[in-house]
């Protein structure tokens, strides 16, 4: 009797042990919501309406969210080479018609896409980690800190101990409010932002051991009282390479340790306007607030370094391309670094008043120029006569006319047409629906248009056209230009109204 029942203890546990290799191990499901907007609360675009992210599609599928490049793209990258991980997208806003030229974002559109947000991950719950991918600049009428606002609404939904992490642009308005509902905060370091994807691998780094628990989140956050321009901010330059070089010096001397460094946005007049410092470490908040108080105090020492500095005017600029033009040092790239609305007409005029030739315009909006081509039903080798540009507001100058022939119409970057114009002797011009920022030549290459054949390109951007133009090689000569008058995108940030940002407590506007 005692032999047989032994017997069948062994069958039994040799059953449990092969029933249990059939069952498949359950993975851990990580979470990932994408709500990103640089918003211009100065601009004069009018407020970001819930029409405004849905151009394309009233959502971004899940599915779709995995799919999407940067931030997303090295979060999934990283995130799929655990084994016991699953990834699951949830439904999320789109992107804004115009981007950062768009003004406040209204109550009405965030609580809508935060609903979608919600209802999707309540769906797809129990999960166990949540990755958040922001901007850090969003601005919305009647919420004051959207980004932690965010954070806290999906914390009250999958409960204290998911952990919750997030990626930024390093161009954010935040404070310790965020940190208060997410665990982890990863900035990126570069501008241009090279490092997007870098950031996304190490948010899923750190998701992963939070959730094997053997990384315990404690964070400290200081606020280094300074507002500088977004032009200021190029990382490829001091002081902003030597800022970003001491954060990544301290994460280099412990693997636990995260730095993340916010420069701020100024065109967001928002409670937290200006530079933040995020400080992550492993259970050790004597580590996090040492590193967080000496990031602050080297971003003080160097703040009127960081926020001087000035740039040419078109008129300036205009000649020293003609010099450039002379010496060979072509092409030639300028950055029309302060036009948000992306309709400013400054530079086109000089370089039509100085005779300049074989430039190109890559891109001057008028969206109500395409509409007239649009009901005309413009075909390539028409004749062009219109006013462009300068429609609006005293920032864009005043139109400019041009007098060419149509060489491309239709769809393109996303639009449902685009408009290229040649004109004058060798030149051209990119006419688009709303602001677009080129970042590379091989952007504006069309048919029958080569950036190659152009001595001058004039780009509306501040700091990413170097991606292209200027870390490549591709352009000889780099100029980047300022407007006349005291306009938003500018470096004179006291020609500001600002009513929420405390900017009377931060340099240059306080001087101490």
């Amino acid at each position: 009797m005692i032999k047989i029942h032994f017997n069948s203890i062994v069958i039994l546990v040799l059953g449990l042990v092969l029933f249990s290799c059939n069952i498949p191990n359950k993975k851990l499901k990580f979470a990932i919501i994408q709500y990103s907007h640089e918003t211009c609360t100065f601009c004069p675009g009018g407020d970001t309406k819930i029409e405004d992210w849905t151009k394309r599609s009233p959502f971004v599928n899940g599915k779709d969210v995995l799919k999407s490049r940067g931030y997303i793209r090295g979060f999934v990258h990283q995130a799929s080479l655990f084994n016991d991980v699953e990834i699951v997208g949830i439904n999320s806003p789109d992107y804004v018609f115009g981007g950062s030229s768009r003004s406040w974002n209204t109550k009405e559109s965030f609580e809508h896409f935060m609903s979608i947000i919600l209802t999707d991950l309540k769906s797809k719950m129990p999960v166990d980690a949540v990755q958040l991918t922001l901007h850090g600049a969003m601005a919305v009428r009647g919420v004051l800190r959207p980004e932690a606002e965010i954070a806290k609404r999906v914390r009250e939904l999958v409960g204290p101990n998911v952990p919750i992490s997030a990626t930024f642009d390093l161009h954010g308005n935040e404070d310790k409010e965020f940190l208060k509902w997410a665990d982890a905060a990863f900035v990126t370091k570069r501008y241009p932002h090279y490092d997007a994807s870098l950031q996304g691998e190490r948010s899923a780094n750190f998701l992963y051991r939070a959730v094997k628990n053997k990384y315990r989140s404690t964070t400290a956050t200081r606020k280094p009282k300074i507002l500088t321009s977004t032009v200021q901010q190029w990382t490829g330059k001091e002081p902003s390479s030597k800022i970003m070089e001491r954060a990544r010096r301290w994460e280099n001397r412990n693997k636990d340790v995260f730095v993340s460094v916010f420069y701020g946005f100024p065109w967001s007049d928002v409670p937290d306007i200006g530079a933040t410092v995020h400080v992550i470490t492993n259970n050790n908040q004597e580590l996090a607030d040492s590193i967080a108080n000496d990031m602050n105090s080297y971003f003080n020492r160097l703040k009127k370094e960081f926020a001087g500095g000035s740039y040419p005017l078109p008129k300036e600029a205009i000649e020293k391309t003609k010099e450039a033009i002379k010496k060979e040092k072509t092409p030639i790239a300028l950055g029309d670094y302060s036009d948000r609305q992306g309709d400013a007409t400054w530079i086109i005029k000089e370089l039509i008043d100085n005779k300049v030739e074989k430039f190109l315009i890559a891109t001057l909006r008028d969206e109500n120029v395409l509409k007239k081509l649009s009901q005309n039903n413009a075909k390539i080798g028409e004749k062009f006569n219109y006013r462009i540009g300068g429609y609006t507001g005293e920032q864009a100058g005043k139109p400019v006319k041009i007098e060419g022939e149509i060489i491309f119409f239709g769809p393109y970057f996303g639009y449902e047409n685009v408009a290229v114009v040649k004109f004058g002797k060798g030149n051209a011009v990119v006419i688009v629906p709303t602001y677009e920022q080129v970042i590379r030549p091989s952007d504006i290459k069309f048919d029958n248009l080569n950036p190659d054949d152009f001595d001058v390109i004039v780009v509306k951007s501040r700091v990413h056209f170097r991606r292209g133009f200027d870390e490549t090689g591709y352009s000889k000569t780099v100029i980047v230009v300022d407007a006349p008058g005291d306009f938003v995108g500018t470096t004179r940030l006291n020609a500001l109204e600002y009513n929420y940002g405390p900017i009377n407590e931060l340099y240059p506007f306080n001087q101490n």
